[in-house]
């Protein structure tokens, strides 16, 4: 069943209308400390929501551990939920993945809804049904697949990012764009990220979360199709991982996502000669934009040990999505660590 996406200018009634369709014998609203300064005030007096617990948890990716989890499950439960109770995640990606994983596990599954406040969970995070926490150091390992009941979409409260986490989102935008087609990319190429037209970004939203919805629906559990939306990822995830561990302020998941695309697309234009007209801009923006991450050679050998742990892998082989023009997948493609590295090169030298 295709995941039922909400655009709405008028919150309280579209929330209204979505509980309404939920079991919701009480109402818990999932935070962190930053949507519940930012965006909660402007749900917290609406009518529907009079007797909610809020629930807040500390910002950032590092926090959707098991620790955070396990405070949403004793604060759920202090609040003498059953399995009839309904759960509102409203914030970023870190904050749909965890309460998305809390109400799919307390009491074997509970109602859930997303309200994504940042462009990273409204095109990525909060659609499609993943949900999950870090372990052991490494991205999502935990999870599950379990749709939200619905995905409420209010795009003015893209308006409280800062630039950072504008951009965070937008190369999960240009990933879609290179796995859909070249008017999708174009678009995402040609638009002022720096100084945004909100109206045409709400629109370049709905096109890149059509495009993940598209993907979705073929392949709710990523046994084929959805392996396109891994592009970037194998990467990405784990110069993610390194920053985590080795920056005393880590890059941000889209930041890592778009410096994998740059090795993506590189390991894409030697084994499948991608268009160096497509791999040049796209590699000049994200460079001009994101800039790159600081590492050297002496830092592979513990990526490629990250990269080993992606949940993609199989037969003991390093598997990512490459691509051999817009749109045009090659998916399951296991990679070497000769390639890795210099893929790496690319990254850090062009």
């Amino acid at each position: 069943m295709e995941q039922k996406i909400l655009n709405t200018n008028n919150l309280e009634e579209t929330l209204t209308e979505a509980i309404s369709e939920c079991e919701h014998e009480s109402i818990f609203v999932l935070t962190d400390e930053n949507t519940r300064k930012d965006c909660w005030p402007a749900i917290k007096d609406f009518l529907v929501l009079r007797n909610a617990t809020i629930i807040s948890i500390p910002a950032g990716d590092h926090h959707k551990d098991i620790h955070s989890l396990m405070k949403v499950w004793e604060q759920i439960e202090a609040g003498h939920a059953t399995r009839h109770s309904l759960l509102i995640n409203m914030g970023g990606g870190m904050v749909t993945d965890l309460g998305g994983f809390a109400a799919s596990t307390y009491k074997r599954g509970i109602d859930f809804i997303n309200i994504p406040t940042t462009l990273l969970a409204m095109v990525d995070a909060s659609v499609g049904g993943k949900t999950g926490i870090n372990f052991n150091g490494l991205k999502n390992e935990i999870g599950t697949f379990n749709n939200a009941h619905c995905v409420i979409f209010h795009t003015p409260f893209l308006k409280t990012l800062d630039q950072q986490n504008l951009l965070s989102g937008y190369a999960e935008m240009i990933k879609h764009g290179l796995i859909d087609q070249e008017r999708t990319w174009a678009e995402l190429m040609n638009f002022d990220i720096a100084t945004p037209d909100w109206r045409l970004l709400s629109e370049l939203v709905m096109k890149s979360v059509k495009v993940k919805q598209r993907i979705v629906k073929s392949d709710p559990k990523e046994h084929g199709l959805r392996k396109a939306l891994n592009l970037g990822h194998t990467f990405g995830h784990a110069l993610e991982e390194f920053s985590l561990k080795h920056d005393q302020h880590p890059i941000l998941h889209g930041f890592a996502v778009a410096y994998g695309l740059v090795a993506e697309l590189y390991l894409s234009s030697v084994r499948f000669h991608f268009p160096t007209d497509k791999l040049h801009p796209t590699v000049d923006f994200i460079r001009e934009h994101y800039g790159r991450l600081s590492f050297t050679c002496d830092d592979y050998d513990e990526l490629i040990d990250f990269m080993r742990h992606d949940k993609k892998n199989h037969d003991g082989q390093i598997i990512t999505t490459l691509l051999a023009g817009i749109g045009d997948l090659r998916l399951d493609q296991s990679v070497s660590e000769e390639e890795i590295k210099e893929a790496l090169d690319f990254c850090r030298e062009g």
